[in-house]
């Protein structure tokens, strides 16, 4: 899409590689946002970019759409022409179905997302509401002007929720699992934590525990530069293991993390299990240390020990988030085991606009069908909690 006025004088561009946007100007319209999350970084997704992970040869064609006036960046998205439903987390394939059994093309659709990364934040990174909206508008044009079947925004924080109601789009949600540290007085030390949880959920943990460390597993935590090379490939070795395991390829590349290692050290910690002397299991967090939040990521091993997978991927990152006064640790997509491990359920949002209104009334009335469904779910899992007295969620 060439770049053209609106109605206002903005500028409005649709740029095909993230490395040509001024990296500046979009990571400080990201810093105005309330909910700024790392994985919506210029850094973040130009190497997704650069590194052939997001990128048309994947199904993943970058259209970022930017509105300008003059030489400033008042509003942002990164979106994405689609091919197909992998690495999103929020499932559409029954749609694609339902338009191929009536002889309509679902893909490509438009999608605005961070590519492999179901962490909720700001999609439509904008000045003001107005300017959000404009991104929304901006959105349909160029789905409706290339004859896409759709638009979808994936994950939203709660002011891109609200612009995409005010305009009109169908909104979804799914659950994920999050922990919270107490407030007012944070724990002190993951012994407090456990003596915040009823007894049986406490004990399943200290069992779990005790099974890694009597297997003979010990840990070691690598933050930021401390994570060089060599443990950068053990970790990928394990990340394409996992993968393999459930008969998949990865998506992200090595090359994506040597340019983590290089461009964001300062988001990433890295947990490594050893045994005899030997490394044989990494979990990967993602870290944003100005607002106290980890999110949860990668993990892999080369040998089957009962129970690691819960104490690299749970139990580790949480000692770490309490011991640095970290707010909250994100899990990720779904997961009910989790909330045995202290997580709580959190209800995330996605939009989406299709152009055929037939399809639209259809799927809004699912979506409708499946809200009410996620409700009453999220009320089952509300009365099963697994603490003495649920924690007070800390808001953004």
């Amino acid at each position: 899409m060439p770049a053209e006025k609106s109605s206002k004088d903005y500028v409005i561009r649709v740029v095909g590689d993230p490395g040509e946007i001024d990296a500046a100007q979009w990571n400080a319209l990201l810093d105005a946002q309330p909910s700024a999350a790392p994985f919506m970084r210029h850094e973040y997704l130009a190497a997704l970019h650069a590194s052939a992970s997001a990128v048309a040869e994947t199904g993943w064609m970058p259209q970022f759409l930017l509105i300008e006036d003059g030489s400033s960046l008042m509003a942002a998205c990164p979106l994405y022409l689609k091919d197909h439903s992998y690495g999103e987390y929020v499932f559409d394939w029954a749609w694609a179905d339902a338009y191929q059994r009536h002889g309509l093309r679902y893909y490509p659709k438009l999608l605005g997302a961070v590519p492999f990364t179901p962490v909720p934040g700001p999609r439509l990174m904008a000045r003001d509401d107005g300017a959000r909206r404009a991104l929304l508008s901006a959105m349909m044009r160029i789905a409706h002007d290339a004859k896409l079947s759709s638009a979808h925004l994936l994950f939203l924080d709660a002011l891109d929720q609200q612009a995409a109601r005010d305009m009109g789009w169908m909104m979804r949600s799914t659950v994920q699992f999050h922990w919270v540290n107490r407030e007012p007085q944070p724990y002190d030390g993951f012994a407090d934590f456990l003596a915040s949880l009823q007894r049986e959920k406490r004990k399943k943990i200290q069992q779990e525990r005790r099974r890694v460390a009597e297997a003979g597993v010990s840990f070691t935590t690598h933050a930021g530069r401390e994570i060089d090379d060599e443990l950068w490939d053990f970790f990928y070795r394990c990340y394409v293991r996992t993968y393999r395991a459930h008969h998949s390829a990865p998506y992200l590349t090595r090359d994506f993390f040597a340019r983590m290692a290089r461009t964001m050290p300062q988001n990433w910690v890295l947990f490594v299990a050893w045994k005899d002397g030997v490394r044989i299991a990494v979990s990967l967090i993602g870290v944003d240390a100005a607002r106290g939040v980890a999110y949860g990521r990668y993990w892999g091993a080369t040998e089957h020990v009962s129970c690691l997978h819960f104490e690299a991927c749970y139990y580790q990152p949480l000692a770490w988030c309490i011991e640095h006064g970290f707010r909250r640790f994100e899990g990720g997509a779904q997961g009910e085991h989790k909330m045995a491990r202290g997580l709580l359920p959190v209800q995330t949002w996605s939009a989406h606009w299709l152009a055929h209104p037939q399809f639209a009334e259809a799927v809004g009335d699912f979506l409708a069908r499946e809200g009410s469904a996620v409700e009453g779910y999220l009320d089952e899992l509300n009365e099963r909690l697994p603490f003495k007295q649920a924690p007070i969620a800390s808001p953004d």
